[in-house]
């Protein structure tokens, strides 16, 4: 069941997106061990996380992912590349759908001179 919060952080229709980018997890060659939490709940933590600035250690139980799992995850995904993944692929979309007019799109390229004799 997903909750009120949990479905504005991340809609069905985002999820649609994300799911296919999510590594799979890693088989334990010896077996055993806990089941693994449900991946769109701990996307919904992290996304949580970052979008309201709480600490990781703050993070509330109702999502039903622990810190250590959310943080864990969140660096495994930031290393194989995954936000950038879903940066693209939500950008594809509202290209697709036409929501994105690409020939207005604005680059700032401002241009400030640096003091004499400063590095930066």
């Amino acid at each position: 069941m997903i909750d009120s919060l949990s479905q504005r952080l991340v809609p069905d229709e985002l999820w649609v997106l994300v799911e296919p980018l999510i590594p799979p997890a890693k088989e334990r060659p010896q077996g055993g061990g806990r089941a693994r939490p449900d991946p769109r709940a701990v996307f919904t933590a992290i996304v949580f996380v970052l979008t309201s600035g709480c600490a990781w250690r703050h993070l509330p139980p109702s999502f039903g992912v622990s810190v250590p799992t959310a943080h864990r995850t969140f660096t495994k995904w930031t290393e194989v590349g995954l936000w950038r993944q879903v940066h693209q692929a939500v950008l594809d979309e509202l290209g697709g759908q036409g929501l994105i007019d690409w020939s207005r799109a604005v680059l700032d390229g401002a241009s400030v001179r640096a003091k004499r004799g400063s590095l930066y």
